[in-house]
């Protein structure tokens, strides 16, 4: 327990009980690295320049926050693990609370828990403890921030989502629809809406499939289906039946259902698709070990937005077949302008090149398409903006 207690969290989970999140693996490229710095630590150039010489944890702080306060480059993360590897065994694990001391010598630079010249020690106070470790570790990222786009974003088939269940009407044909309010929604013919043990029981609700078009090629990267709420199916649906002499016909009965939290109206013809199972989403800060060329190709949440700030979320043209992965770091640069070189007696038109414009984190990825959050920017990020591996 005692070595959990001093490690740094460098992980989140998607719809998982915080008291897994411990248990990620680390990679034994990952855990090299921090052997090899940790024999001497990482050197004063790469700390960066106002890297305080102590520091408190505190609620709120997350691990991005706190690389970012020691390192030049954030997403180095096993540096800073190696800084303090014989005290922070669990790189998965830190708590507010907890004291960090930055040791300087010859050169290098190293984290402990203890301040130089003491030898690092563990003071716990005998009591009864009825709370997880895990719930207070501090997560990569701000949640307020990435928890709301874990689940939302969805890409899927345009046929796919046109072959869903429907809703075909809401409680008294209302328009604005609260939590706790029912619905009623059927399945296609061959695959209606049913409890039991093998059946989708949670839903999502959808409406309609915008097009994700590559910058590049203006090839479709898939269908962005537009997130409304969640909902739980409590009835099954009763199919028609053609009646006999002596039944009659019945209609048929549409399931019901429940809603959920919702972002926006639901109505009669949205969407339902069955909620994604349980993943646990490793979003340890690290740059990509593949070369990366990305564009942007587009600002989440509305068609209308062109441009996109700190803590927006935009999606890529880079997706899980060519090696994006969640927590992977990428360098946002700005699309230079396309200008005519006045100097010039011909007057020619000239392309200004790229310029280093902040940065965005991976925190989902699909076949063809990834999600990443803007951690720092300069100036707004464009469509058509590139992205590529931080130097």
């Amino acid at each position: 327990m005692f070595a959990a207690a001093t490690g740094i969290a460098l992980t989140a989970a998607l719809h998982a009980p915080k008291a897994q999140a411990q248990k990620y693996p680390i990679t034994s490229g990952q855990r090299a690295t921090a052997q090899q710095v940790a024999q001497r630590g990482v050197p004063l150039s790469e700390l960066a320049p106002n890297a305080p010489d102590k520091y408190v944890v505190k609620r709120g702080d997350t691990l991005w926050h706190i690389s970012g306060m020691y390192l030049k480059r954030p997403w180095r993360w096993p540096e800073l693990w190696g800084m303090n590897l014989q005290s922070i065994r669990n790189p998965h694990l830190i708590y507010p609370g907890q004291t960090l001391y930055l040791i300087k010598d010859g050169g290098y630079a190293r984290l402990s828990t203890s301040p130089a010249g003491e030898p690092e020690t563990v003071r716990v106070t005998p009591r009864v403890r009825t709370d997880s470790l895990s719930d207070s570790a501090l997560p990569t990222l701000d949640p307020k921030v990435i928890e709301p786009f874990l689940e939302e974003p969805l890409i899927v088939d345009e046929e796919a989502l046109a072959n869903a269940p429907h809703i075909v009407a809401t409680t008294e044909d209302r328009v604005l629809m609260a939590e706790g309010q029912r619905i009623y929604a059927r399945g296609p013919a061959d695959a209606p809406m049913q409890l039991g043990p093998d059946k989708p029981r949670y839903f999502r609700i959808y409406r309609d499939a915008k097009a994700l078009k590559d910058p590049e090629t203006g090839e479709i990267l898939g269908y962005e289906a537009h997130y409304l709420g969640k909902a739980e199916l409590l009835r099954s649906e009763t199919p028609a039946t053609a009646g006999t002499e002596q039944t009659p016909a019945s209609d048929p009965i549409p399931a019901t259902l429940q809603l959920g939290l919702t972002k926006e109206e639901v109505r009669a013809g949205d969407r339902l698709l069955p909620a994604p199972p349980r993943e646990f989403l490793n979003f340890t800060p690290r740059a990509p070990q593949v070369p990366v060329a990305a564009r942007v190709v587009s600002v989440y949440g509305s068609a209308a937005l062109a441009n996109a700030a700190q803590n927006q979320v935009i999606s890529l043209n880079r997706g899980a077949r060519d090696g994006m992965e969640p927590g992977q770091v990428l360098a946002i640069l700005s699309q230079g302008a396309r200008i005519v070189d006045k100097a010039d007696p011909d007057r020619p038109m000239v392309q200004l090149p790229s310029e280093r414009n902040g940065l965005a984190v991976v925190f989902r990825t699909f076949e063809r398409v990834s999600y990443a959050l803007i951690v720092e920017i300069h100036t707004p990020v464009r469509i058509g903006d590139k992205l590529t591996n931080p130097q």
